[in-house]
């Protein structure tokens, strides 16, 4: 017979300072936005005009291991797993309106799994040493702090437990298109929050250089088992993905997204 489900909310709690102004934002913003991106590019795959899971296996076989969804949004890619047969599922997320659309999304699963509304900048209550993988597709961005959200997810994983995500290409939006011009709109060097010109409510992100995501991965204790910074641009592709932030053309010159593969030391 299959597991109970489990339906968890939990509160963040003090302990660290965060950027409570923008978490408060981020989080009105996503629950205005999430019926827009209910079920956007989940797993398998890993951010608009990248390459996915099947192309990579990253995952590889996760049939009986412990998943934790890092900004699980609508829950499609812990699905996505559950699917694949992994046998407990966990997700955190910020927004009220995502949690509870991937508790109906999961609500058929065939085990066990857990869902906390809470910033990932804090443990809600997770489990340490716990899980086999932890991942997150397109939301490891939006933490205001990301040393202190990457030290939490390792301190959830096993030893030797895998570390992936992704997230759009540090390059992407520096770059601006006018017709067929493309400009250098900001420094590569400039790092730290900005307000993102493509959300309709205002939203919040962090901006890192790709050097900046080694060395905080490296110090926290991981060890970088694969960077992938490729594009797909198949016309299936082009048809899905091609939109007013992420072009085909623009894809061309620089990647969208980059995904990295790690795993705790």
């Amino acid at each position: 017979m299959p597991l109970e489900n489990f339906y968890i909310i939990g509160h963040f709690r003090g302990g660290f300072t965060l950027d409570k102004t923008s978490l408060t934002i981020n989080k009105h913003s996503w629950d205005e936005a999430a019926t827009r991106f209910f079920g956007r590019n989940p797993l398998p795959e890993y951010g608009p005009l990248a390459p996915s899971e099947e192309e990579l296996n990253l995952f590889g076989d996760v049939s009986g291991l412990r998943v934790l969804d890092v900004g699980c949004g609508s829950g499609h890619s812990l699905k996505y797993m559950n699917d694949h047969g992994a046998n407990e599922l966990w997700g955190l997320d910020l927004s009220t309106v995502q949690i509870t659309a991937a508790q109906k999304v999961l609500e058929k699963s065939n085990v066990p799994f857990h869902l906390f509304e809470s910033p990932m900048e804090e443990n809600p209550g997770l489990p340490r040493d716990y899980f086999d993988i932890v991942y997150s597709i397109y939301a490891l961005g939006w933490t205001t702090n990301m040393k202190q959200t990457l030290q939490h997810i390792h301190t959830y994983l096993k030893k030797d437990g895998v570390f992936i995500f992704s997230w759009e290409h540090p390059l992407h939006n520096r770059i601006r298109r006018d017709h067929d011009t493309f400009t250098v709109a900001k420094s590569y060097h400039e790092e730290g929050s900005y307000k993102h010109p493509a959300w309709n409510e205002p939203a919040y992100m962090q901006q890192y250089r790709i050097s900046t995501y080694i060395n905080l991965l490296i110090e926290t204790g991981f060890r970088i088992e694969q960077l992938i910074e490729d594009v797909s641009l198949t016309e299936e592709d082009r048809e899905r993905h091609e939109n007013q932030w992420y072009s085909y053309d623009q894809a061309k010159l620089i990647p969208t997204t980059f995904i990295m593969k790690c795993t705790k030391k």
